[in-house]
C-alpha cells in the first residue's frame, strides 16, 4: 500500500505520519501531484486558514490532482481543515471556494446570543462524538461508541447540504455540528485522530484494514 499525506504547507504533518507508522501504514509526505496520483490512498490533514490552504493547494497544482484522485475511486481521509476543504465554500474572513467534493459550507461558531455566556472559540480539547444518520459498523469509526471522546481544535465547522453524509455529530455550547462525514470513498473528521489516544489510533487501524481489503 502506498499512502500519501498531502502537504500543502499549512500544518505539521509528522504527528499524522507517526500515527500511520504506529499502526503499520507505510506513508509519505508529498506536495507532488504525480506522487499523489500514483498512491493507493491519501490523507488530507491541515490546520490554519481555509483561504490560505486553498491558495497553496492551487499554487502547488494539487487541486486538480485531488479531484482526479477522488474521481478514480481511491480513498481520501480528511482531518480537521482537511475536512472543511472538501466542501464548496467557507465564510472564514469573507467567502472562499473550496474543493467542492461535497456540497455545503463552513461556518464559524457564534455564541453571541447565548445568554451572555461566552464559550471559548476556538474549541480546544476533548469532546464526545455521537452517531447521526449512518451506522458506524464497517466504517473507520467501527471501534468507537457513543462514549468516545476525540480531540478537537477548531473555530469553524462544516454544514453539509446532504445530511446523509454525516457520520457523527458533536455538541459545543448549544451548537450541534458535524464532526465526521462518510460518502463513498471519502471519510473525514473535524477532530484529530492522531491526537486522540488509543481510540484515535483505532481509526488509523481501521483505515489500514479497509485498504488491505480494497487495494
Amino acid at each position: 500500500m502506498r499512502v500519501s499525506i498531502i502537504d500543502y504547507k499549512t500544518s505539521n504533518l509528522h504527528s499524522v505520519k507517526a500515527a500511520c507508522e504506529k499502526v503499520g501504514i507505510t506513508s509519505r509526505i508529498t506536495s507532488k501531484p504525480n506522487e499523489l496520483l500514483s498512491s493507493d490512498a491519501a490523507i488530507l490533514p491541515g490546520v490554519g486558514s481555509f483561504s490560505g490552504a486553498m491558495q497553496n493547494i492551487r499554487k502547488l497544482g494539487l487541486e486538480e490532482a485531488i479531484l482526479n484522485f477522488v474521481s478514480s475511486g481511491k480513498s481520501l481521509f480528511g482531518i480537521c481543515l482537511g475536512l472543511q476543504l472538501l466542501f464548496e465554500k467557507s465564510e472564514e474572513f469573507g467567502t472562499h471556494e473550496g474543493l467542492s467534493l461535497l456540497r455545503g459550507k463552513v461556518k464559524k461558531f457564534d455564541f453571541s446570543n447565548e445568554n451572555n455566556h461566552k464559550y471559548p472559540v476556538p474549541q480546544i480539547g476533548w469532546n464526545k462524538i455521537i452517531s447521526k444518520n449512518q451506522s458506524w459498523k464497517g466504517t473507520f469509526l467501527d471501534n468507537c461508541d457513543e462514549s468516545t471522546y476525540m480531540y478537537f481544535v477548531h473555530s469553524f465547522y462544516v454544514e453539509p447540504q446532504d445530511e446523509a453524509v454525516i457520520l457523527s455529530t458533536s455538541v459545543y455550547g448549544n451548537q450541534q455540528y458535524c464532526s465526521s462525514i462518510k460518502k463513498e470513498n471519502i471519510f473525514a473528521t473535524q477532530f484529530h485522530p492522531e491526537k486522540s489516544g488509543q481510540k484515535g489510533l483505532e481509526i488509523y487501524r481501521s483505515f489500514k484494514n479497509y485498504l488491505s481489503k480494497n487495494v
